[in-house]
């Protein structure tokens, strides 16, 4: 199976590629790749056949958008040009194999990102691990909903969680989680494909993480809420600041009070808590 890169050009880029990031979000791409004047989004050559670009307008910002086949087996290599560390404050870094351990942090994380969301170098996905450390999971029960390479349930279980379940709905990102967990030798953290629906046969979790999309995340609140404990946090990534507002109150309509709002540049996460 091969995998295609849209190659986005926008002008202005900024808020731009944002805004449309955040509009195809939906459309099955499976990990961006911010660049100096757009962004690249990856998706196999089988969703891609269902894309429609052509009702995408905007008054604020113009767009282009060129397509390059990208084979499996030549996206370690491509990855491996470019894939620089990401260092989080003095708490994190996530590191390739390749790179030298980073004495200057907490710990050290090792990721194969290959085709999966959740690098490090997306504002959401920093946003969510700086909230990791703020957090007690001792012993605690964790969910990462959508959890594409796995970083963010390794942070967890590195953080002193007892068990950790990560579901994702692409088969490509469970195989890359599960190689990632076992890189970082994490024992108490399985992951699964599947959707939320699967959450229906699972225990209640001390802490749910979704890194998604707001449209996503909106539908799933009604069953976050459902397999949380009482007293426990709800950690929202994955859309915009002006997103906030909606889904916040949607929760409130589940008994799920704001705790907090962090942003960066104009990302946003939300820490919910029932």
């Amino acid at each position: 199976m091969n995998y295609l890169n849209y190659q986005f050009t926008v002008e202005p880029p900024e808020p731009g590629s944002e805004i449309l990031m955040a509009m195809i979000a939906d459309y099955g791409f499976e990990s961006f790749n911010i660049q100096p004047n757009g962004f690249d989004a990856f998706i196999t050559e089988e969703n891609a056949k269902e894309i429609n670009l052509s009702d995408l307008v905007f008054d604020d910002f113009k767009f282009s958008v060129s397509i390059q086949t990208i084979e499996q087996t030549n996206w370690n290599s491509e990855w491996e040009k470019n894939f620089e560390p990401v260092i989080i404050d003095d708490l994190l870094a996530i590191r390739a194999n390749f790179h030298s351990p980073i004495t200057a942090v907490k710990l050290n994380i090792e990721i194969t990102p290959k085709m999966s969301f959740g690098t490090g170098h997306h504002q959401t996905t920093r946003l969510v691990a700086k909230q990791l450390f703020q957090l007690n999971l001792n012993e605690q029960r964790i969910l990462d909903m959508g959890c594409g390479t796995g970083i963010l349930a390794i942070l967890a279980e590195k953080l002193g969680a007892k068990e950790v379940l990560g579901i994702d709905i692409d088969a490509w990102s469970v195989e890359n989680s599960s190689e990632n967990v076992a890189i970082n030798k994490c024992i108490k953290t399985i992951i699964k494909k599947g959707d939320v629906e699967d959450l229906n046969s699972e225990k209640p979790f001390d802490l749910i993480i979704a890194n998604i999309n707001k449209n996503i995340l909106k539908k799933h609140l009604p069953t976050y809420a459902e397999k949380m404990k009482t007293g426990s946090h709800l950690v929202l990534s994955g859309f915009f600041l002006t997103d906030v507002d909606e889904l916040t109150e949607i929760a409130n309509k589940l008994h799920l009070i704001k705790v907090s709002v962090e942003t960066e540049n104009e990302w946003a996460m939300l820490v919910l808590k029932k």
